[in-house]
């Protein structure tokens, strides 16, 4: 009888670890805005329902707390993975705000953005706020905890290990960043690219004239006129990458399974 409920304390241990993993970095829930208690009550929650679901786990608790710890950093570094791989479509989107605030030479208008944690322009922020808005209007964080819950049916408790096949994947993620801000960025970017074109060509023509005087209002309104016309597209654009990212999640977790 003591046997049972100590491998029963011990599975629900390593559940409540490997969920609060992700909640402590998953995007929404890592905000900096929800308490520390709250987001640890909320993966005792998680955990409890998750519980009955889970098949049992042999572990000879005369063995030591060495192999229970190893299983339980095993079952940190699942969640961890899952959350932090995440948040690669929301860095994009910020650096991609970046991109455009660069252009429209107001870089320098840095704000701190309590979404990623880290300083941003006034363009990044704003693209943030409306992914994170979007990824909640298409039940982002319910998705999450549904990959969470899967994730115990696919990579069973304790056992996981780091193969080559998921760190690839995670390079493959990290290394389209870039892409991902270029992308969203190019409309943008290719505007601004005409604009300094043709600031060039009235240089040559008007030579009296002091084109880098003019053309910094020029570029920042102009600049704030074709973010607020591509923001309906931005959205739509936002709803359709974050719905892919939450397929790319569930691969993630088929790929550490296997």
């Amino acid at each position: 009888m003591t046997e049972i409920f100590v491998n029963d304390f011990i599975k629900g241990l390593l559940i409540f670890v490997r969920i609060s993993g992700l909640i402590f970095t998953a995007p929404i829930f890592n905000n900096r805005g929800i308490p520390t208690l709250v987001r640890v009550f909320l993966s005792l929650v998680i955990a409890y329902v998750v519980f009955f679901n889970v098949e049992d786990i042999s572990y000879q608790y005369s063995d030591g707390l060495l192999p229970l710890a190893l299983m339980a950093i095993k079952e940190m570094i699942t969640g961890l993975i899952m959350g932090f791989m995440l948040n690669f479509v929301f860095q994009g989107i910020a650096y991609a705000g970046t991109l455009i605030g660069f252009d429209m030479g107001i870089a320098m208008a840095q704000a701190f953005d309590p979404t990623m944690e880290t300083n941003t322009n006034v363009v990044g922020q704003a693209l943030s706020f409306l992914a994170f808005l979007i990824f909640l209007m298409i039940n982002g964080h319910h998705y999450v905890i549904r990959a969470l819950t899967v994730s115990f049916e696919v990579i069973p408790v304790g056992f996981y290990t780091i193969s080559e096949p998921v760190v690839n994947l995670l390079i493959k993620y990290s290394a389209g960043i870039f892409v991902l801000a270029v992308k969203i960025a190019s409309p943008m970017i290719v505007s601004f690219l005409l604009i300094n074109i043709a600031s060039g060509i009235v240089a040559r023509v008007i030579p009296q004239m002091n084109v880098f005087f003019v053309l910094h209002p020029v570029k920042m309104i102009l600049g704030f006129l074709l973010f607020i016309s591509t923001v309906p597209i931005y959205a739509y654009f936002f709803k359709n990458l974050l719905i892919n990212y939450e397929n790319k999640l569930l691969e993630l977790v088929r790929i550490m399974g296997t």
